[in-house]
């Protein structure tokens, strides 16, 4: 038989993916059960009443049970034909050149990232463009620099941070206490909001020196934890959980955004409207992600990015290289952590208002998934995943007939964990290393080529 075994299921393939997707369908009826399929509320006599979701619960229970099938029936021969030719595949076919999309990929996005605020604005309108600049342009780009920032610390140092979150609020409360209190500018605050939180990623980084993997994890969740506690029982200084509101805005060389003679719009002539400030904070952020992906490509390549991965490969051979592991981890902590509270300083400035409400674990939760999503270590996968996770929330939010398919109290933020997990039970399945699976080496002889995942042991590469 040859090896390049067809990828369609055979009958007994068949007979074993209905029995598969039979279990899935159980299984998922299970779950969702009470969570979707049972919806408790309230009468006016405060007396608990329930009524039932069949037809949305037997849509669930219906993906599931396809899904499985699916998979089962055709995708698990598929990828073990691919891999049986991969196996007697030769190298140079293997280490194959990418192609010209891929090479000019980063460009295109950059162009479309700057002309997408003055096509937004001549489609809807100055005013009409508010919604979508804000929400699927600013939103998703502080995502994607937060992103970036854990990156450094778990995709290339190897440290798993579920405090991450930590650093967002200390740039952020920097900022809205310093701008109140001594008047400072945001670009005077936004690189000293960015060395605080580097210094609180050095003060998380001594303790846990000698910690790794779900200890590590542990340390760093309580971190989190204990930094949005002081938010709210400091009372004298961040005001509880009432937050800190009436946060300066960030303005243009010192032209503020407002309707004052020395407003932007009454210098430039231009009619008034609140969108002019939503593409500065636009053009603002995605300035900021530049800087993010600049300065991890480059570390990536100088000898701290190089060490940084050697850690995350092998502690124990990291150290019998000579190198030092303590510097190593303070300064993955402390520069992953420093891009946080940039990030943070700019939330606060386009939001003009922060409480510990902002700054909860499962923001941090929600930036993990975004780095394992798009793929440990990848710049391009992460900024993906961001799109796909943040954006199609928001767009699920926009789709009103959605509202007519699952009923009027169909709210996607109570649904986004849930398609968090789904999402990365899918992505898990087909790209067990992220969107991106390819990884490109710093270090390489004579060529620099991109590897597939696949033939990249786990954990590695």
């Amino acid at each position: 038989m040859s090896s390049n075994a067809p990828t369609t299921a055979q009958p007994g393939v068949f007979a074993r993916a209905i029995k598969e997707a039979v279990f899935a369908g159980i299984l998922s009826l299970g779950l969702f059960i009470l969570y979707i399929g049972i919806k408790t509320d309230q009468d006016i006599n405060n007396t608990l009443i329930w009524y039932p979701r069949w037809g949305l619960l037997a849509i669930f229970v219906a993906i599931a049970a396809i899904g499985r099938f699916a998979i089962v029936a055709f995708f698990q021969p598929w990828s073990k034909a691919r891999k049986a030719r991969a196996a007697n595949m030769p190298a140079h076919e293997i280490e194959a050149k990418p192609s010209f999309f891929k090479k000019h990929f980063l460009k295109v996005a950059l162009v479309a990232l700057i002309l997408y605020p003055p096509v937004i604005v001549s489609i809807t309108g100055a005013q009409g463009s508010l919604k979508f600049v804000d929400n699927f342009g600013i939103q998703i780009l502080i995502y994607v620099m937060l992103a970036w920032g854990l990156n450094i610390v778990v995709g290339l140092a190897g440290l798993l941070d579920l405090g991450y979150v930590a650093f967002y609020a200390v740039g952020a409360y920097s900022y809205a206490l310093l701008s109140q209190h001594f008047g400072l500018s945001f670009w005077l605050l936004l690189p000293i909001s960015g060395i605080l939180a580097a210094l609180w990623g050095i003060m998380l980084g001594f303790p846990v020196l000698r910690l790794r993997g779900d200890y590590l994890a542990i340390v760093t969740l309580a971190f989190g934890e204990i930094i949005r506690l002081v938010l709210i029982n400091w009372t004298d200084v961040t005001q509880g959980t009432f937050g800190v509101s009436g946060i300066p805005k960030a303005t243009l060389f010192g032209i503020p955004f407002d309707a004052s003679a020395h407003g932007f719009a009454k210098t430039f002539g231009l009619p008034m409207s609140s969108a002019y400030y939503k593409i500065f904070l636009f053009y603002l952020i995605l300035a900021l992600c530049m800087l993010t992906a600049y300065v991890t490509i480059r570390l990536r390549r100088m000898p701290i990015g190089r060490a940084w991965e050697a850690l995350r490969e092998d502690e124990i051979a990291c150290r019998s290289l000579g190198i030092n592991t303590v510097t190593t981890k303070l300064t993955a902590f402390a520069t992953g952590a420093m891009f946080g509270g940039f990030a943070g300083s700019f939330f606060a400035a386009r939001q003009g208002f922060v409480s510990p409400e902002s700054f909860v674990f499962l923001e941090s939760a929600v930036i993990l998934a975004i780095v394992v999503l798009g793929g440990m270590g990848s710049l391009t996968g992460i900024a993906i995943a961001a799109i796909a996770m943040v954006g199609g929330t928001e767009l699920l939010r926009e789709m009103e007939f959605l509202k007519q398919v699952f009923g009027p109290d169909f709210t996607p933020e109570l649904y986004r964990m849930l398609l968090f997990g789904l999402a990365m039970i899918i992505v898990m399945l087909f790209k067990p290393r992220g969107f991106v699976g390819s990884r490109e080496p710093t270090a390489f002889l004579k060529e620099r080529k991109s590897v597939s995942g696949s033939f990249t042991k786990e954990g590695h590469g």
